[in-house]
């Protein structure tokens, strides 16, 4: 019965989201509204939507999502080739569980990670 999982994080400044999310990471803007102090991006087959939080301090924030992919490769050079910062914790690498995953940090440190099963 459940069909998807749209995260939500928070943002501080939406044209900064959506700047990093559409310029960077290759999302496009979902929808056909623009709807004060709400985002919502969508790549491929995911979505995630953003709620503005003008206070958050982003050294306080734990927003984290997990972004399957069966590409890692292409995606962790496309970021590299739009100059997207890779978490220095989280180089692309294969994991002990069976995932090779990387991870990066958006302008309010949430924390992406993408993984493809081995």
């Amino acid at each position: 019965m459940l069909t998807a999982i749209n995260p939500k994080l928070p943002m501080r400044d939406k044209t900064i989201t959506r700047n990093f999310y559409i310029n960077q990471l290759g999302f496009n803007e979902f929808g056909s509204q623009d709807f004060e102090g709400y985002l919502m991006v969508e790549k491929d087959a995911i979505q995630i939507h953003f709620f503005e939080f003008k206070t958050l301090n982003p050294l306080e924030n734990y927003g984290q999502v997990y972004i399957r992919t069966n590409q890692i490769e292409q995606v962790y050079q496309a970021f590299m080739d739009n100059g997207v910062m890779i978490h220095p914790n989280a180089p692309l690498q294969i994991k002990p569980w069976g995932q090779k995953e990387f991870s990066i940090i958006d302008p309010d440190h949430n924390l992406l990670t993408f993984g493809e099963s081995l």
